[in-house]
Protein backbone atom coordinates (compact mmCIF):
# COMPACT_ATOMS: atom_id res chain seq x y z
CA UNK A 1 0.00 0.00 0.00
CA UNK A 2 0.93 3.70 -0.53
CA UNK A 3 1.50 6.01 2.18
CA UNK A 4 -1.33 7.76 1.34
CA UNK A 5 -3.60 5.12 2.89
CA UNK A 6 -2.73 6.51 5.83
CA UNK A 7 -0.28 3.61 7.16
CA UNK A 8 1.99 4.35 9.60
CA UNK A 9 5.78 3.47 8.85
CA UNK A 10 7.12 1.31 10.75
CA UNK A 11 9.15 2.15 13.35
CA UNK A 12 12.95 1.79 13.24
CA UNK A 13 15.14 1.77 16.44
CA UNK A 14 18.74 2.50 17.07
CA UNK A 15 22.04 4.45 18.76
CA UNK A 16 23.71 7.73 18.11
CA UNK A 17 26.87 7.18 19.42
CA UNK A 18 28.58 10.43 20.86
CA UNK A 19 31.16 11.61 22.75
CA UNK A 20 34.37 13.36 22.55
CA UNK A 21 37.64 12.06 20.70
CA UNK A 22 39.09 8.88 22.50
CA UNK A 23 36.15 7.88 24.17
CA UNK A 24 35.82 4.97 22.66
CA UNK A 25 33.05 5.66 20.36
CA UNK A 26 34.31 3.27 17.09
CA UNK A 27 35.15 0.34 19.64
CA UNK A 28 32.01 0.44 21.02
CA UNK A 29 29.68 0.30 17.56
CA UNK A 30 32.08 -2.52 16.97
CA UNK A 31 31.66 -4.24 20.24
CA UNK A 32 27.95 -3.71 20.37
CA UNK A 33 27.09 -4.60 16.81
CA UNK A 34 29.21 -7.76 17.63
CA UNK A 35 26.84 -8.44 20.69
CA UNK A 36 23.26 -7.61 19.31
CA UNK A 37 24.64 -10.37 16.57
CA UNK A 38 24.89 -12.95 18.57
CA UNK A 39 21.54 -11.83 20.25
CA UNK A 40 19.69 -12.46 17.05
CA UNK A 41 19.25 -8.76 16.28
CA UNK A 42 19.95 -7.72 12.75
CA UNK A 43 22.04 -4.46 12.97
CA UNK A 44 23.83 -2.43 10.89
CA UNK A 45 26.12 0.83 11.27
CA UNK A 46 25.93 3.97 9.87
CA UNK A 47 29.32 5.81 9.89
CA UNK A 48 28.65 9.19 10.42
CA UNK A 49 32.10 10.60 10.79
CA UNK A 50 33.70 11.72 7.49
CA UNK A 51 37.45 11.83 9.54
CA UNK A 52 37.03 8.22 10.36
CA UNK A 53 39.02 6.62 7.89
CA UNK A 54 39.79 3.30 9.20
CA UNK A 55 36.82 1.13 10.36
CA UNK A 56 36.85 -1.56 12.22
CA UNK A 57 33.25 -2.96 11.57
CA UNK A 58 31.34 -4.09 8.67
CA UNK A 59 29.70 -0.79 7.49
CA UNK A 60 25.66 -0.52 5.59
CA UNK A 61 26.21 2.98 5.67
CA UNK A 62 29.51 5.59 5.05
CA UNK A 63 28.84 9.53 5.08
CA UNK A 64 32.49 9.73 3.69
CA UNK A 65 30.81 8.54 0.34
CA UNK A 66 28.99 11.71 0.55
CA UNK A 67 31.74 13.63 1.92
CA UNK A 68 35.43 13.17 3.57
CA UNK A 69 37.13 15.84 5.98
CA UNK A 70 40.54 15.74 4.05
CA UNK A 71 38.38 16.69 0.46
CA UNK A 72 37.17 19.52 2.45
CA UNK A 73 40.24 20.71 3.96
CA UNK A 74 42.05 20.64 0.96
CA UNK A 75 39.11 22.00 -1.31
CA UNK A 76 38.45 25.03 0.85
CA UNK A 77 41.65 25.68 2.97
CA UNK A 78 39.78 24.45 6.52
CA UNK A 79 41.45 23.39 9.47
CA UNK A 80 39.86 20.10 10.90
CA UNK A 81 37.58 21.79 13.66
CA UNK A 82 36.19 24.40 10.73
CA UNK A 83 36.19 21.35 7.85
CA UNK A 84 34.63 18.67 10.59
CA UNK A 85 31.26 21.85 11.24
CA UNK A 86 31.41 21.90 7.15
CA UNK A 87 30.73 18.53 6.04
CA UNK A 88 28.24 18.58 9.00
CA UNK A 89 26.35 20.97 7.75
CA UNK A 90 26.80 19.67 4.00
CA UNK A 91 25.16 16.42 5.31
CA UNK A 92 22.31 18.47 7.00
CA UNK A 93 21.67 20.42 3.36
CA UNK A 94 22.09 16.90 1.57
CA UNK A 95 19.57 14.60 3.70
CA UNK A 96 17.51 12.54 0.36
CA UNK A 97 21.15 11.28 0.44
CA UNK A 98 21.21 9.72 3.63
CA UNK A 99 17.23 9.37 3.43
CA UNK A 100 17.96 6.50 0.17
CA UNK A 101 20.45 5.01 1.66
CA UNK A 102 18.44 4.44 5.11
CA UNK A 103 15.55 2.88 2.82
CA UNK A 104 17.54 0.34 1.93
CA UNK A 105 17.90 -0.94 5.66
CA UNK A 106 14.48 -0.92 6.95
CA UNK A 107 14.07 -4.07 9.24
CA UNK A 108 17.33 -3.37 11.17
CA UNK A 109 18.60 -1.81 14.50
CA UNK A 110 20.68 1.27 13.63
CA UNK A 111 23.64 2.37 15.26
CA UNK A 112 24.91 5.32 14.31
CA UNK A 113 29.14 6.22 14.77
CA UNK A 114 29.03 10.17 15.22
CA UNK A 115 32.12 12.76 15.30
CA UNK A 116 33.90 13.57 18.42
CA UNK A 117 34.18 17.27 18.40
CA UNK A 118 32.69 18.62 21.11
CA UNK A 119 30.83 21.48 19.57
CA UNK A 120 28.60 19.83 17.23
CA UNK A 121 26.71 18.47 20.29
CA UNK A 122 26.77 21.61 22.29
CA UNK A 123 26.03 24.57 20.61
CA UNK A 124 26.33 23.53 16.99
CA UNK A 125 22.87 22.63 15.26
CA UNK A 126 23.78 20.67 12.16
CA UNK A 127 24.12 17.22 13.66
CA UNK A 128 20.56 17.84 16.26
CA UNK A 129 18.93 19.00 12.96
CA UNK A 130 19.76 15.30 11.81
CA UNK A 131 18.73 13.67 14.88
CA UNK A 132 15.53 15.31 14.23
CA UNK A 133 15.03 14.43 10.69
CA UNK A 134 15.55 10.96 11.53
CA UNK A 135 12.65 11.33 14.15
CA UNK A 136 10.76 12.36 11.28
CA UNK A 137 11.54 9.24 9.12
CA UNK A 138 10.16 7.29 12.04
CA UNK A 139 13.68 6.89 14.08
CA UNK A 140 13.50 5.92 18.09
CA UNK A 141 16.52 6.81 19.23
CA UNK A 142 18.91 6.92 21.78
CA UNK A 143 22.01 9.36 22.50
CA UNK A 144 24.79 7.15 23.89
CA UNK A 145 27.25 9.66 25.00
CA UNK A 146 30.75 8.02 26.06
CA UNK A 147 32.88 9.79 28.49
CA UNK A 148 35.98 8.07 29.00
CA UNK A 149 36.31 6.93 32.93
CA UNK A 150 39.95 8.29 33.24
CA UNK A 151 38.35 11.93 34.26
CA UNK A 152 36.94 10.16 37.31
CA UNK A 153 40.39 10.26 38.93
CA UNK A 154 40.68 14.28 38.20
CA UNK A 155 38.31 16.07 40.41
CA UNK A 156 38.33 19.36 38.31
CA UNK A 157 38.04 16.85 34.67
CA UNK A 158 35.01 15.40 36.32
CA UNK A 159 33.35 18.88 36.68
CA UNK A 160 34.07 19.43 33.49
CA UNK A 161 32.47 16.00 32.34
CA UNK A 162 29.40 16.90 33.69
CA UNK A 163 28.80 20.18 32.46
CA UNK A 164 29.46 18.76 29.09
CA UNK A 165 27.07 15.73 29.30
CA UNK A 166 24.12 17.96 30.93
CA UNK A 167 24.79 20.88 28.28
CA UNK A 168 25.03 17.91 25.46
CA UNK A 169 21.82 15.93 27.01
CA UNK A 170 19.61 19.93 26.75
CA UNK A 171 20.96 20.19 23.40
CA UNK A 172 20.74 16.80 21.17
CA UNK A 173 17.09 16.95 23.03
CA UNK A 174 17.08 13.03 22.64
CA UNK A 175 16.24 9.97 25.02
CA UNK A 176 20.10 10.11 26.56
CA UNK A 177 22.40 7.46 28.72
CA UNK A 178 25.69 8.89 29.48
CA UNK A 179 28.49 6.13 29.65
CA UNK A 180 32.00 5.92 31.32
CA UNK A 181 33.92 4.01 29.11
CA UNK A 182 37.37 2.05 29.33
CA UNK A 183 36.10 1.02 32.83
CA UNK A 184 39.01 -1.71 32.68
CA UNK A 185 41.70 0.64 32.31
CA UNK A 186 40.64 2.65 35.18
CA UNK A 187 42.84 1.58 37.46
CA UNK A 188 45.72 2.60 35.42
CA UNK A 189 45.28 5.97 36.33
CA UNK A 190 44.95 6.37 39.91
CA UNK A 191 42.93 5.38 42.64
CA UNK A 192 39.27 7.21 42.88
CA UNK A 193 38.72 9.30 45.60
CA UNK A 194 35.28 8.08 46.28
CA UNK A 195 33.39 5.07 45.27
CA UNK A 196 32.63 3.98 41.92
CA UNK A 197 28.57 4.62 42.94
CA UNK A 198 29.41 8.51 43.88
CA UNK A 199 30.64 8.94 40.29
CA UNK A 200 27.73 7.10 38.39
CA UNK A 201 25.04 8.48 40.33
CA UNK A 202 26.55 11.55 40.35
CA UNK A 203 26.21 12.59 44.43
CA UNK A 204 26.74 15.19 46.32
CA UNK A 205 29.35 17.40 44.38
CA UNK A 206 30.55 19.41 48.09
CA UNK A 207 32.79 16.54 48.64
CA UNK A 208 34.71 17.34 45.18
CA UNK A 209 34.99 20.81 46.09
CA UNK A 210 36.63 19.98 48.84
CA UNK A 211 39.19 18.06 47.42
CA UNK A 212 39.72 20.88 44.65
CA UNK A 213 39.69 23.26 47.34
CA UNK A 214 42.82 20.99 48.79
CA UNK A 215 44.77 22.24 45.56
CA UNK A 216 46.45 25.66 45.82
CA UNK A 217 45.63 26.38 41.88
CA UNK A 218 42.33 25.51 42.31
CA UNK A 219 41.46 26.98 45.48
CA UNK A 220 41.15 30.87 43.80
CA UNK A 221 38.51 29.16 41.04
CA UNK A 222 36.18 27.74 44.52
CA UNK A 223 33.90 30.40 44.02
CA UNK A 224 33.23 29.37 40.39
CA UNK A 225 33.50 25.44 40.93
CA UNK A 226 30.66 25.68 43.43
CA UNK A 227 28.49 27.78 41.13
CA UNK A 228 29.34 24.80 38.46
CA UNK A 229 28.21 21.97 40.90
CA UNK A 230 25.41 23.77 41.71
CA UNK A 231 24.39 24.21 38.13
CA UNK A 232 24.58 20.59 37.47
CA UNK A 233 22.82 19.58 40.96
CA UNK A 234 20.22 21.73 40.07
CA UNK A 235 19.22 20.01 36.96
CA UNK A 236 19.38 16.76 38.24
CA UNK A 237 19.60 15.47 35.30
CA UNK A 238 23.54 13.87 34.55
CA UNK A 239 24.36 10.35 35.90
CA UNK A 240 26.69 7.36 34.16
CA UNK A 241 26.19 3.69 33.42
CA UNK A 242 29.31 2.15 33.22
CA UNK A 243 30.94 0.20 30.59
CA UNK A 244 33.93 -2.53 29.82
CA UNK A 245 33.25 -3.35 25.86
CA UNK A 246 34.79 -7.09 26.95
CA UNK A 247 32.55 -7.66 29.78
CA UNK A 248 28.84 -9.47 28.80
CA UNK A 249 27.40 -7.76 32.43
CA UNK A 250 28.32 -4.65 31.44
CA UNK A 251 27.59 -4.55 28.04
CA UNK A 252 24.02 -5.81 28.69
CA UNK A 253 23.64 -2.93 31.32
CA UNK A 254 24.40 -0.40 28.86
CA UNK A 255 22.12 -2.34 26.27
CA UNK A 256 18.86 -2.35 29.00
CA UNK A 257 19.41 0.66 29.58
CA UNK A 258 19.28 1.86 26.36
CA UNK A 259 16.28 0.07 25.27
CA UNK A 260 14.41 1.24 27.99
CA UNK A 261 15.23 4.71 26.53
CA UNK A 262 13.74 4.13 23.59
CA UNK A 263 11.16 1.83 24.27
CA UNK A 264 12.75 -1.51 22.32
CA UNK A 265 11.42 -4.46 22.98
CA UNK A 266 13.17 -7.33 21.93
CA UNK A 267 11.29 -10.89 21.87
CA UNK A 268 11.76 -14.18 22.61
CA UNK A 269 14.51 -15.39 20.43
CA UNK A 270 16.85 -12.66 21.91
CA UNK A 271 16.07 -13.38 25.76
CA UNK A 272 17.02 -17.02 24.99
CA UNK A 273 20.17 -16.15 23.19
CA UNK A 274 20.87 -14.02 26.43
CA UNK A 275 20.30 -16.67 28.78
CA UNK A 276 22.70 -18.81 26.59
CA UNK A 277 25.17 -16.14 25.93
CA UNK A 278 25.54 -15.46 30.34
CA UNK A 279 24.86 -19.09 31.41
CA UNK A 280 28.26 -20.02 29.24
CA UNK A 281 29.99 -16.74 31.11
CA UNK A 282 29.59 -18.35 34.16
CA UNK A 283 32.63 -18.71 36.32
CA UNK A 284 34.68 -16.83 33.64
CA UNK A 285 37.18 -14.45 35.16
CA UNK A 286 35.91 -10.89 33.73
CA UNK A 287 38.55 -8.15 33.62
CA UNK A 288 35.96 -5.79 35.42
CA UNK A 289 36.67 -6.98 38.65
CA UNK A 290 39.11 -4.92 40.25
CA UNK A 291 40.21 -3.61 43.75
CA UNK A 292 38.22 -0.06 43.10
CA UNK A 293 35.16 -1.52 43.48
CA UNK A 294 34.04 -1.46 39.81
CA UNK A 295 32.48 -5.10 40.42
CA UNK A 296 29.73 -3.48 43.15
CA UNK A 297 27.99 -2.10 40.28
CA UNK A 298 27.31 -5.56 38.75
CA UNK A 299 26.51 -7.21 42.17
CA UNK A 300 23.37 -5.55 42.48
CA UNK A 301 22.08 -7.37 39.70
CA UNK A 302 23.50 -10.53 39.64
CA UNK A 303 21.35 -10.80 43.06
CA UNK A 304 18.44 -11.00 40.46
CA UNK A 305 17.78 -14.39 38.12
CA UNK A 306 17.50 -13.38 34.52
CA UNK A 307 13.99 -13.56 34.16
CA UNK A 308 13.96 -11.24 37.40
CA UNK A 309 15.76 -8.42 35.57
CA UNK A 310 13.84 -8.48 32.07
CA UNK A 311 11.08 -8.34 34.54
CA UNK A 312 12.18 -4.95 35.53
CA UNK A 313 12.47 -3.38 32.19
Amino acid sequence: MSSQTGITPTLRFGQVVIGPPGSGKTTYCQGMQEFLTRLGRKVIVVNMDPANERLPYSCAVDISELVTLDDVMENLKLGPNGGLLYCMEYVEANLDWLENKMKQHSDCYFLFDCPGQVELYSHQSSVKNIFSQLAKWNFRLTSVHLVDSHYCTDPAKFISVLCTSLSTMLHVELPHVNVLSKMDLIEQYGKLAFNLDYYTEVMDLTYLLDHLAADPFFKKFHHLNEKLAEVIQDYSLVSFVPLNVQDKESMIQVLRTVDKANGYCFGDLEERNLQAMMSAAVGADFQFDSTLGVQERYVETSGKTLEEEMMDL
